[in-house]
C-alpha cells in the first residue's frame, strides 16, 4: 500500500467514523462472500444461468418489440460519452477509477432501453465513480423530457479521487440530477420515503450480499408492480440470486459484461398475489 494513500485514507476514516465502520464491515463481508463463491463448485455464471440473448428478454419484460430504435440512439450516445472523456484525458473502462470499473456497455444499454421505453419519473442509483452510468440515465431522461435521478454515493476513501466523481455528467444534464453523499444505509431509506414511489433502481455500490440485500429490499418496497432493478457485478456474491429466490420477480435474468468476465442482473417486480379466501 502506498504511504500517501494510507495517510489520506486514514484521515478520511477519522473524519467520518460511522462511514469508516461500514467500510470495515464491507471488507469482512467481502471475505465471507468469497468463501461462499468458492464453495459453489461451479462457475458463478453457471450458477446464475447467464444468458446471451438478454436484449429480447429485456424487451419482452418491458412489453415492447425487439429490435428497437432506442439501441441506435444509445450507440451514438455511448460513443460520444467515451470520446468526450478520452479527449479530456480520463481513462474509461476497467479499473479506471481507483481500481474500480466504469459502467459496462451492455449494462448501460439495458438501462438506456428501460428508461427509453419505461419513461420512469423517479430513478435512484447507488454508486457514481466517474458517473458513466449516471450520464447514460440522465441523457435518456433528457430525451424523454421528464424524470429525475438521485445518486447515493459513498466516495472512495482516497480523497485524491474525489475530483473525478461524476466527471462524465455535463452541466446541461445536471438539472435532472441530485447527488446524495453517504452510505446507502445512511441515506437510502429517507430518500425513498421522500420519493414515495420508485420506478427504476440501479445498484452499483458495494457488491456484498449484505449490502445488496439491504438496498434491493429497500428499493423493492418502494416500487409499484412493474418497477425494475438493475444490479451490476452480481458475480461478487450470491446475494442477487438469494434475493430473487426470496421475492419471486415477474422476470429476472443474468447477463455478461461486454468487457471482462463480470455479470449483471435485472429483476422486474410482480403484482402481489391475491390472498386466499
Amino acid at each position: 500500500m502506498r504511504f500517501g494513500y494510507a495517510v489520506r485514507a486514514s484521515q478520511t476514516m477519522l473524519r467520518h467514523p460511522r462511514q469508516g465502520v461500514e467500510r470495515i464491515r464491507g471488507r469482512i463481508d467481502r471475505r465471507r462472500d468469497k468463501r461462499e463463491l468458492a464453495a459453489l463448485g461451479i462457475a458463478v455464471s453457471d450458477f446464475y444461468g447467464a444468458v446471451s440473448d438478454w436484449e429480447p428478454r429485456l424487451h419482452a419484460a418491458l412489453d415492447v418489440p425487439w429490435p428497437c430504435q432506442a439501441v441506435a440512439a444509445f450507440g451514438r450516445a455511448w460513443d460520444s460519452l467515451v470520446a468526450e472523456l478520452t479527449d479530456s484525458g480520463v481513462h474509461v473502462g476497467r479499473a479506471s477509477y481507483g481500481g474500480w470499473n466504469d459502467g459496462d456497455r451492455a449494462f448501460a444499454e439495458a438501462i438506456w432501453c428501460i428508461v427509453a421505453h419505461g419513461r420512469p419519473v423517479a430513478v435512484v442509483e447507488t454508486g457514481v465513480a466517474h458517473g458513466v452510468t449516471s450520464r447514460v440515465i440522465l441523457e435518456a431522461l433528457e430525451r424523454n423530457g421528464s424524470g429525475h435521478l438521485w445518486s447515493v454515493d459513498l466516495p472512495a476513501v482516497d480523497p485524491a479521487l474525489h475530483r473525478e466523481i461524476g466527471i462524465a455528467v455535463p452541466e446541461d444534464l445536471r438539472h435532472r440530477w441530485t447527488y446524495v453523499h453517504g452510505t446507502s444505509r445512511e441515506r437510502l431509506p429517507h430518500l425513498l420515503t421522500e420519493l414515495e414511489e420508485l420506478h427504476l433502481f440501479v445498484h452499483d455500490s458495494l457488491h456484498t450480499a449484505r449490502n445488496l440485500h439491504f438496498e434491493l429490499e429497500s428499493a423493492w418496497a418502494a416500487m409499484p408492480p412493474g418497477g425494475m432493478a438493475m444490479v451490476d457485478d452480481i458475480d461478487h456474491s450470491l446475494g442477487f440470486r438469494s434475493f430473487v429466490d426470496l421475492t419471486g420477480p415477474r422476470v429476472w435474468f443474468a447477463a455478461r459484461h461486454v468487457a471482462g468476465g463480470g455479470l449483471w442482473g435485472v429483476a422486474t417486480k410482480a403484482a402481489k398475489m391475491p390472498k386466499p379466501s
